[in-house]
Formats: C-alpha cells, structure tokens, sequence
C-alpha cells in the first residue's frame, strides 16, 4: 500500500474539529436539564373556595417568612364549586409536606385579636405553609378559612370539649382560668350522628398541668346574670370575654385535684361555674315530690334545703305528667323530680354511702320531715323546695312513682294561708247574725235618743248660761271678794279690832287651863257630876 492512500485512510478516522461545538452543546444542554429535573421541588395542589388575591408565578408559599415555593397555575376544579391551586415547591420542602400541615391564605384581616397581614397590603397576598409531625407524605391539601389559632410544633395541650349548645363558642375565642387567658378555642365540628357540638381548645404550656380528670369547663358570656331563689346573682369576665365570650375551666372546691389527662382527652362543656359545680355531684338519690299546690315559679336547677342548707336539686318540673297514675289521681297531684346529693356535705360518697342515706332518710320521714314549696325570692316569685319537721303531718307511707320512690310532702305555706282563710269564711258564712243586726239596731234607736236628749240638754244649759242672773254672777263674787279683804285688810296688828281679839283668846286660854282638871275627873269617872265622891272606911290596924 502507497503511503498515500494510507494518509487518507487516518484522516478518514480522525474527528474532524467542527464536530467538538454541538458535542458540547449538546453535554451542556442534557446536563442542565438533568439540573433542573434533580433541583426541582415536588408539585403539590392546593383546594380553596376562591382564588382571591392567587396569581399564577407570582404569589409565593412561604414558612416563617422563607420562600418554599411559587404558584404555578391556579384553575377550576371539575365540578367548578372550588378553585385548585398547582405549586412547585423547593427540593428541601419534602419533610414539611405530611398529613398534618396546613395551609391558608395570609391577607389583611380583622379579628378579635386584632389587624393581621397589614404587610401584604404592598407585596400581595401568599400562602403560608405550616408543616406538620406527621411521617406520611401528602401532596394535595385543603386550603384553611381562617389562620390556626396555634402552631403544630407549640408546647401545650389539646383536649376536646361536648357540648349541647351549638352557638356557645367559635374559633379563636379565649380559654381562661382564675381570670387569666391561658388557651384558644382552636375549632369547632358539629358531629350529626352525635348531635353534638365537638371543640378543641389548646392550652399552652406550662398551664396544661392545670388540667386534670377532675376539672370542669364552663362558658363565659362576658356578663352573666341571674334572678333565681338565690337572689340576683353577677357575674363579669375580661374584656375580651365581654366581646366574644369564651370558656373557663377549674376544679370545684369539693373535689380532689385529680390524675394529668393525656392529648385529646374529652370533657363536657356547662353553661355556666354553678352547673360545672353541680356536674361534680356523682352519687345522688332521686325522689319524686307528689305537688298538691301550683308548681308556678318552681324550675329546673332549683334548690333542695333543709332548713337553710342545700342538699340536691329540683331536675324536671313537671316529671312524666302523662304517667298512668297522673291520670287517676282525683286530687291531680304535681309530680315533681328532684335529686339529693350527699356529696354536698360529706365529698366523696360510695354505694354503700348512698345506701346510708336512704335509711336515714327514710328514719326522718318516719318522725316527721316532709317537704313542701316555699317562695326563695319575692321579686321573681321563685319557689324550692324545702324539707322540715313538722308537727302531726300525715302517717309517712313507703310508695313510689314511675319506680322512683315518693318523698312525703304538705301543702306550702300559700296553700296553708288560703285553707284557713276558706275555713275563716266558711264560720262566718254559718253564723247567725240576724239577731245580732236586730239588737244593734235597737241600740241604735237608744242611742239616737239618748243623743237627742243630750242636745235638748245642751240646750237648756246654753240658755241658762245666758241669763241675766249668771250674767250678773260674776260682779256678784268679785263684790263679795273685795268686802272679804277689806274685812281681813281691818285685821293688822295695830288695829284695836286685833287687839280686843287677843285679849278674848288669853282669857279663853285661862278657862281652858283652869277646866282642865275636870275635864280630866270627866274623862276617869264620867258619874262624878251626878254622884258623890265615894267614901272610905276607917283603917283597921293591923294585929301586933
């Protein structure tokens, strides 16, 4: 072979240079989109009601303020009742996207708490990312209405109230104890195969050690007010609680602090501290209170007294008024439920402590305790019931109604007044007074002429008043008067009247002195002045 067909047969092999440029185009280009498929983030969708303040490559997901991701595209759903977000989210963001994060839509909003998002008034809106603990992935999420209350890495307590009243609490509202905001209501679900309204509250740590299996929670309406038996009663939360109401919890005085309670641990929600404190009553004896008055003014939650102390609670008024016996009763008897509470006096009471109780009450019905209504307060008219002795009430008979046993009672008070009164008219219905009115007549008659001889009488002494003898009377005395002191002014020790007066009274006085010796012979022997003075015999002398 020549050599130079050898020549062309190397340059044949050989690369020729032009070929270098597109080569390395060519790495370049596969290896930047092989960058970009490695360095992108996973796609996740976002379901919300409304796109409101959402642009497509402009508005951001962030997480503590650090962007995360950026929305690519936002459209319809397929039934068109909701609007789907599509993101792409950074490649350090797959940790943050589990089951438990949550997502809304950070905008300017007023609240209870406040104005919040006042900085996206500039910048727009975003959607703020919260992650969650949760270790299993999620990439499709449903947007929040309402920013959460908490965080889901915050330090604290979940647990879950029930509650019968729909329209008590809402999200947000505050979770106090002693006065002091300790928690937030975080949601609220109406359950429709329990009929019950379901709230998480949160509270935040280090007053989750608060709680425990014996606290109670009641509603705060801001400004509670009562009128019952018990009087008027006030009762004023924070400002806040004014505002939007809220819920507080504590233990009642009478109850033992209790075991912590774990995550989700359920609780019931009172209307009010005075319900939460009648909740902590476990053990109780029902009786049934056979009514024979009006039971108007008499409600549920009504106190049961002995004689100043609360011992139970009135519970239905009336109770099962369409019971068979209601019916047969010819006196159409009240049915009246109501519950003793032992624990009330003695904490915590046991069966065989209940057991006590029926027995000792049934030795007081036995001497005599009964019960009856009594009025607790004139101004609502608000009756309870009171249990008290009393003397030779009705022979106690053990009985029963609806298989609740029957607790002996009396008529109240009112019942008692209105009796005597109809006994007081029934008397005075069966009194004969006609005999009366005829001699109150009679005595009428006396009495007008007795009256009308007194005038006639009167009469006489006016005219004699006005005679001219009486008229004359006066100067008549005052004469006699002025000759009677002229006659004693006569009389002065100068005068010879005076003088001769004198005279006559010692010479009188002489006669008086010298008769009285025989005064004194009168007074010893009245016969003196008629007989002699009677002679002695001659003295014998006496023998030698």
């Amino acid at each position: 072979m020549s050599d130079d067909s050898r020549a062309r047969r190397e340059s044949r092999r050989r690369l020729s240079p032009i070929w270098i440029v597109p080569i390395v185009a060519l790495l370049i280009g596969a290896w930047m989109v092989w960058h970009n498929i490695a360095s992108r983030g996973p796609q996740i969708t976002i379901e919300m009601e409304t796109a409101e303040g959402i642009e497509a490559g402009k508005t951001l997901i962030k997480t503590r303020n650090v962007e995360v991701g950026k929305v690519e595209s936002v459209r319809l759903s397929d039934d068109l009742d909701k609007t789907i977000v599509t993101a792409r989210m950074s490649k350090d963001s797959e940790r943050m996207l589990n089951e438990d994060s949550r997502v809304w839509v950070v905008k300017p909003r007023i609240g209870r708490e406040g104005i919040s998002g006042l900085n996206t008034v500039l910048s727009g809106a975003y959607i703020q990312l919260q992650p969650g603990g949760s270790r299993t992935e999620e990439n499709h999420f449903v947007a929040l209405e309402q920013p959460p209350v908490t965080t889901q890495d915050a330090k604290g307590l979940r647990i879950d109230l029930t509650s019968n009243d729909g329209s008590v609490l809402s999200d947000g509202d505050p979770v106090t104890y002693e006065g002091v905001v300790v928690g937030r209501v975080e949601a609220s679900e109406f359950r429709t195969s329990e009929k019950e309204m379901h709230y998480t509250l949160y509270i935040d740590s280090p007053y989750d050690e608060l709680v425990t299996s014996t606290t109670r929670f009641w509603s705060t309406s801001g400004v509670s007010l009562r009128l019952d038996s018990q009087g008027l009663q006030v009762d004023i939360g924070s400002l806040e609680s004014i505002l939007s109401g809220g819920v507080a919890f504590g233990i009642p005085e009478d109850l033992p602090r209790g075991r912590p309670v774990v995550e989700n641990t359920s609780f019931m929600l009172y209307s009010d501290q005075e319900e939460a404190r009648e909740g902590s009553f476990h053990q109780a004896i029902d009786y049934v209170i056979m009514v024979d008055d009006t039971v108007r003014g008499l409600s549920r939650g009504a106190p049961v007294e002995f004689r100043g102390v609360r011992l139970g609670t009135v519970v239905s008024v009336p109770y099962r008024l369409t019971h068979q016996r209601v019916r047969t009763l010819s006196s159409f008897e009240i049915p009246v439920l109501i519950r003793i509470e032992p624990e009330r006096l003695e904490g915590q009471v046991d069966d065989e402590g209940v057991a006590q109780w029926k027995k000792r009450l049934e030795r007081l019905f036995k001497r005599g305790m009964r019960a009856t209504l009594k009025s607790g307060n004139l101004l609502t008219g608000a009756l309870f019931v009171d249990l008290d002795f009393y003397d030779n009430p009705p022979p106690y008979k053990p009985d029963d109604f609806d298989d609740i046993e029957v607790m002996p009672s009396v008529s109240g008070g009112l019942a008692q007044m209105e009796a005597k009164l109809n006994a007081l008219l029934d008397k005075l219905n069966a009194l004969d007074v006609e005999p009366v009115l005829n001699n109150l007549n009679k005595t009428l008659s006396a009495s007008e002429s007795l009256v009308k001889r007194l005038d006639k009488t009167a009469g006489h002494v006016d005219s004699l008043l006005g005679s001219d003898a009486i008229q004359k009377l006066p100067g008549d005395i005052s004469a006699s008067i002025d000759n009677l002191n002229r006659t004693l002014n006569g009389l002065t020790p100068d005068s010879s009247a005076y003088r001769k007066l004198e005279g006559d009274l010692d010479r009188l006085d002489r006669v008086l002195k010298k008769a009285e010796p025989l005064l004194d012979t009168l007074e010893k022997n009245p016969s003196s002045l008629i007989f002699d003075k009677p002679t002695t015999r001659d003295p014998i002398p006496r023998a030698q």
